[in-house]
């Protein structure tokens, strides 16, 4: 494949964009279908949450990748701007995208759409989870992509660890902190750069002057929707122990509206992606010693587990331990908002974090630190056009969609084209060496001096005494 990548940014990059837009437009049904038998997900979380947005990532870069690949000159400097500095834009080469299961298009094909806008030749290495939905990618990639650029490879966990074994230009992986490690370990025997996205416990502070309502609706959908299955998911609630009953009520009322029977429907509710995943979620209710207060019953034939609130959970409760990574919310009552802040502080730094308030000293309040904080709202940022998406520390490093994505797979190339006249004012560099030359080098300092600030406490007078 290596010998096959584009040299540069060309029009056919934007063609094999629309390509890609293809399969999601042309095969949307067939997609959603093997989806569905994969993972046990509707119909409709699969089209809202991975379909629709891949086919706007793939419109996205078609409209904007001659932009994106155009060089760029720097800010005007009196001394190097003669020199016709620029900085071009270069694919990378060739890369490697491992996906995950539970975002199986989104994960996987989203960076593949930055890395062939980029200009670069691609490796997708699709979750041994979704066979159905691998295997008809591999039928239909041939009728749509230029195999000679991009691949979807299908296998075990054995055929990751063979690939991971190559050279590769970038590598783009998403998936668990502890697959993360042994990804970044096989890129560092060849100093291979990595892109990790990955997830963590993120937080929610609840303050209590806000819309129940709202809040609830936002709250309970963003915990339920892939059956909690997203790296984004909140992973537990904060709330002063004095409202803790008042956010309990409001979450009980939302449950109802959202699964008006005793359990959920099929085509509302996913089901849990691996049996030993199912077994640990199964076993992390059964082990709480908070209080169920919704959902709580499962189904062992169909790894299914009805959405689940649990209130009165401690901070040293099971489900408080690491990422839930499913459909159970703990609500962790807290005595005062610094006894939530140090919790979180003292943990690994998540890739979202989510404040539920309408004040901003409260906001001040609650700062973490997180790959994105969402304000009112949960889950969204992930696909606002313009945002980064990616985490922060354990939960991840770089960036992807739209632009970030482009230029995660993208080498900024410095350059300058210096001409020969230039010398007249910078043979000084030439030896010998004297005073004289000493003194001309000092014009490569293109700053224009300042005046220093005075110092903190110091009156303008400089005499250190205020000014009445």
């Amino acid at each position: 494949m290596s010998s096959s990548m584009a040299p540069s940014i060309a029009p056919s990059t934007s063609f094999r964009t629309t390509q890609i837009e293809d399969i999601p437009k042309e095969n949307k049904d067939q997609l959603i279908e093997a989806i569905g038998i994969d993972i046990g997900r509707p119909a409709f979380e699969s089209s809202a949450l991975e379909i629709e947005p891949i086919i706007t990532e793939c419109v996205s870069a078609w409209g904007n990748v001659k932009k994106w690949a155009k060089p760029e000159g720097i800010p005007f400097d009196r001394i190097f701007s003669i020199m016709r500095a620029t900085i071009y834009k270069q694919p990378k080469g060739v890369a490697l995208v491992i996906g995950p299961a539970n975002y199986p298009i989104l994960c996987s094909i989203g960076p593949l759409v930055g890395a062939i806008a980029a200009g670069c030749s691609c490796i997708v290495k699709m979750s041994e989870f979704t066979p159905n939905l691998s295997g008809l990618l591999e039928e239909l990639w041939p009728k749509y992509m230029n195999l000679n650029l991009t691949r979807i490879v299908n296998g075990a966990d054995s055929v990751t660890t063979a690939l991971l074994q190559f050279q590769w230009d970038h590598i783009f992986f998403t998936g668990s902190s502890a697959m993360g490690k042994v990804v970044a370990s096989a890129a560092a025997q060849h100093l291979s750069p990595v892109t990790l996205e990955m997830g963590g416990q993120c937080p929610v502070f609840f303050d209590t002057e806000i819309d129940l309502h709202t809040t609830t609706h936002r709250l309970l959908w963003g915990k339920t929707i892939n059956a909690g299955q997203s790296r984004t998911a909140p992973n537990h609630v904060f709330v002063l122990a004095e409202n803790q009953d008042r956010l309990i009520e409001a979450l009980k009322d939302t449950y109802v509206k959202f699964y008006p029977k005793s359990t959920p429907e099929s085509n509302s509710m996913s089901h849990i992606i691996g049996e030993s995943e199912f077994v640990r979620l199964k076993n992390l209710i059964n082990d709480t010693e908070g209080e169920l207060v919704c959902g709580g019953d499962v189904n062992d034939a169909e790894k299914f587990i009805e959405p689940t609130i649990v209130k009165d959970v401690r901070l040293d409760d099971p489900l408080m331990q690491s990422e839930i990574f499913g459909p159970i919310l703990p609500i962790v009552p807290v005595n005062d908002w610094k006894e939530a802040i140090d919790f979180t502080n003292s943990r690994d730094h998540p890739l979202s974090a989510y404040v539920f308030t309408q004040s901003a000293v409260f906001r001040e309040k609650t700062e973490t630190m997180s790959g994105a904080i969402d304000i009112n709202e949960v889950c969204i940022h992930s696909v606002v056009p313009g945002l980064p998406f990616g985490g922060v520390g354990a939960s991840g490093y770089g960036a992807h969609t739209g632009k970030f994505s482009f230029d995660t797979f993208t080498h900024n190339r410095s350059s300058i084209r210096n001409p020969k006249w230039t010398d007249i004012l910078h043979g000084w560099r030439y030896p010998p060496y004297n005073a004289e030359k000493l003194k001309a080098s000092a014009t490569m300092n293109s700053y224009i001096p300042v005046p220093k600030p005075p110092a903190p406490g110091a009156g303008a007078i400089g005499n250190g005494q205020s000014q009445s």
